[in-house]
């Protein structure tokens, strides 16, 4: 029997990218999705590229109903919407993967000063587990999963070896990301900056001293290395539907060659079945579009003594939806590939 999901939050890019995964998915069945907006309309007048896939309708979210309907959630809500919404789900022994970041900081402090907003659910922080299995192990035990940031699962997919075999330096890490326009969720169809005149033919930084996601991968690199961890981070728009590719530079304690690290990081990830060492080539963000799949790349610069870490993720895929799909194989105890062995779109 498969397991019923609902799906909270689904008119977005990430919603619609849930149910695209969700309607072939061999062990889950989408019973119940969810848009204030666009509650009475047919799924398929949202996702036209759905039609022949599913009759289901948005409804307004409703609590009792969401309880009769489904047996697990997908919260693809803004943050601050989750934490007011999930624990009456978690009383009644649902499972739940929130997409948003109102779960992925454990300190409820640290979270407040970077989100700049009071948490409504304190109780909450550390029950939840951080969502990125190939660093985390006891997903499957969690009821509650905050699925990672879309930049933090790229970059901790490329340092954290580094950080585990305790070869870094632990305040050196300078990561730079680029992403496509999807990654601004729904607000990049109303705000003009994220217009197709502002993007096209353009490329420009933002968040370059603070952005938010930095609490949480210097909180789980923290838990990697087994001390404290500082980085700088700095954050891209890209002319693209999507796509993250990131370049991380951190400071070896000392030199390795780099075929040593190269064996290092095969061994690392030799049984993450979404994480793909490269041996020759660089990634590149066609080559994982469409997919659950991070490419990775590490080089040495003997010069400045650092490890450059590349890597390449489909940020509505193992940046968002791919991911959150893989922890809800986990908490419902099934493989934890189901429904995501799909290759890239591009050639």
């Amino acid at each position: 029997m498969k397991t019923r999901i609902g799906i909270i939050g689904a008119r977005g890019f990430t919603g619609g990218e849930l149910l695209r995964l969700g309607l072939t998915h061999p062990g889950l069945e989408i019973t119940y999705v969810t848009s204030e907006s666009q509650a009475g309309a047919p799924v398929t007048e949202g996702f036209p590229g759905l039609l022949g896939w599913t009759d289901l309708r948005f409804s307004a979210y409703d609590e009792r109903a969401a309880l009769e309907k489904a047996d697990a959630f997908f919260f693809a809500l803004p943050d601050g919407e989750a934490m007011q919404r999930v624990e009456p789900l978690l009383r009644a022994g649902r499972k739940v993967v929130d997409l948003s970041g109102d779960f992925r900081v454990r300190d409820r402090p640290t979270y407040e000063t970077w989100y700049k907003r009071e948490h409504l659910s304190p109780s909450l922080l550390e029950r939840a587990v951080y969502g990125l299995p190939e660093l985390v192990p006891n997903v499957r035990e969690a009821d509650l999963v905050a699925n990672p940031g879309c930049f933090p699962s790229a970059i901790l997919l490329a340092v954290a070896p580094l950080f585990s075999h305790g070869l870094a330096v632990p305040d050196s890490l300078i990561a730079d990301a680029k992403s496509a326009v999807s990654g601004a969720g729904g607000r990049s169809s109303l705000d003009p900056s994220y217009s197709f005149a502002a993007v096209s033919d353009n490329f420009r930084a933002y968040s370059v001293a603070g952005h938010r996601h930095i609490a949480e991968m210097e909180q789980e690199l923290a838990s990697v290395a087994g001390s404290p961890v500082t980085m700088s981070f700095a954050a891209h728009l890209l002319p693209l539907m999507r796509g993250i590719l990131t370049t991380s530079y951190v400071t070896l304690r000392e030199l390795r060659p780099a075929a040593e690290l190269q064996r290092l990081y095969a061994e690392f990830y030799r049984n993450a079945p979404f994480v793909h060492v490269l041996e020759s080539a660089l990634p590149e963000l066609r080559h994982v579009s469409g997919s659950n799949a991070c490419h990775l790349a590490v080089r040495v610069d003997e010069r400045t003594r650092r490890a450059v870490c590349v890597s390449a993720i489909d940020n509505l895929g193992k940046g968002a939806a791919g991911s959150a799909m893989q922890n809800m194989n986990l908490v419902c105890g099934l493989d934890e590939t189901a429904g995501l062995r799909v290759p890239a779109t591009g050639p």
